[in-house]
């Protein structure tokens, strides 16, 4: 009865003061460095055009208040208790994908059938959301080993990569290739730090290479997406077409130089060059008007919170918490790495967010209870 009532009694002090407090400053400088990007990608061209410049603000804003509340609210059951609606939560996140694909539910925005249009002019993307019912229910079967196991075997693979299937198939057909890739760096880490054969990993990096190749050669990549391929390979096979947000999303990072134009104030921004910048291209508004030492301090927020992520893995006191930390990690990185690069032209354009910057609801969700069931973890670690 004494241990019960201390950790009762410890539940109730793991509030936001016994947080990661390394990881709260980064992904706090990030929400509000996002918040000002936004604003300096929208406020000239929508005032130029006579609508109202703090549209995108506004909504931004309300987006970030909203998704620290599910970071909070993230954070008050024990994530040993999310084993238990670990099905609940994928279960929820297939419907939502389901639902995208119903005609008068779903709705098509870049060529991609991803969004459910919400009361109020808001939108809802199930895929990012289904990031987190994928990660929980990998790791809720990797994490229950039977008898004596000291690693999964073979069985208990292939249960996790049905859970993860189900889900990437229905996206898949909506489609969208950016968050497929994400999705399958999580699950190889997922496999790979459960103690699974290694030949499982190396397997999945085969298939996957298999499986680009073949939506390429069936028409299940668009031939735009093709062709955006393309222009990665030769930034000058389409320069005004598939090649031309490339080409202006250099020219705007590298127009900032050192220290940058200063916020507020880049022609580049200003002048709209770079399509969809508050959302996808975040990145090349920190290149122009904050120069190499802004966005080179960016990048040095979302190494810190890699790293804690990593610690918080580490310490976790079970297999499933150590999971769950671990694919959310990958997440992050690979998602950052994806964004970043691809507006350098290091990698493929994808149309990915970056995580805690990018304007986007769904995407701001996803990545605050990701954040969330990492504090969790820590505050029920700590040692």
């Amino acid at each position: 009865m004494t241990t019960d009532f201390a950790l009762r009694r410890r539940a109730r002090r793991s509030s936001i003061r016994d947080w990661d407090l390394l990881l709260t400053f980064a992904v706090a400088s990030l929400l509000v460095l996002g918040i000002l990007l936004v604003y300096a990608a929208t406020r000239d061209w929508f005032a130029a055009n006579n609508l109202d410049p703090e549209y995108y603000l506004k909504r931004h804003t309300i987006n970030v208040l909203i998704g620290i509340l599910l970071a909070w609210a993230a954070t008050l059951i024990d994530y040993r208790m999310i084993r238990a609606f670990a099905p609940i939560v994928w279960g929820l996140g297939v419907l939502g994908l389901i639902l995208v694909l119903v005609p008068g539910i779903g709705a098509t925005v870049n060529g991609a059938r991803a969004w459910i249009a919400l009361p109020g002019g808001f939108q809802i993307q199930p895929a990012e959301l289904a990031k987190i019912s994928i990660i929980v229910g990998m790791a809720l079967i990797l994490s229950e080993l039977q008898g004596n196991q000291e690693h999964p075997q073979h069985h208990d693979v292939l249960k996790a990569l049905a859970v993860a299937a189900v889900p990437i198939l229905l996206i898949v057909a909506q489609p969208d290739l950016g968050t497929i890739l994400i999705i399958s760096a999580s699950v190889v880490t997922i496999i790979a730090v459960s103690g699974a054969a290694s030949r499982w990993v190396f397997g999945l990096i085969a298939v996957a290479i298999l499986g680009g190749f073949v939506a390429v050669q069936t028409g299940v990549v668009s031939d735009y997406q093709v062709k955006r391929l393309e222009s990665f390979i030769d930034p000058n096979a389409d320069p005004l077409y598939t090649g031309y947000q490339l080409r202006q999303s250099r020219i705007t990072i590298g127009s900032g130089g050192l220290t940058g134009t200063g916020l507020f104030d880049g022609p580049q921004t200003s002048g709209r060059f770079v399509p969809e910048q508050q959302t996808d291209f975040i990145f090349t508004v920190a290149g122009e008007q904050l120069g190499f030492l802004g966005s080179g301090s960016i990048i040095l927020l979302y190494t810190i919170i890699i790293f804690r992520g990593f610690a918080i893995a580490r310490r976790s006191e079970d297999m499933f918490g150590r999971l769950v930390s671990i694919g959310v990690v990958a997440w992050f990185a690979f998602q950052t790495f994806e964004n970043i690069g691809m507006t350098m032209g290091l990698m493929p354009m994808t149309g990915v967010p970056l995580p805690f910057l990018s304007y986007g609801g769904s995407s701001m969700f996803a990545c605050l209870i990701g954040f969330g069931l990492l504090q969790n973890i820590h505050l029920r670690s700590s040692r």
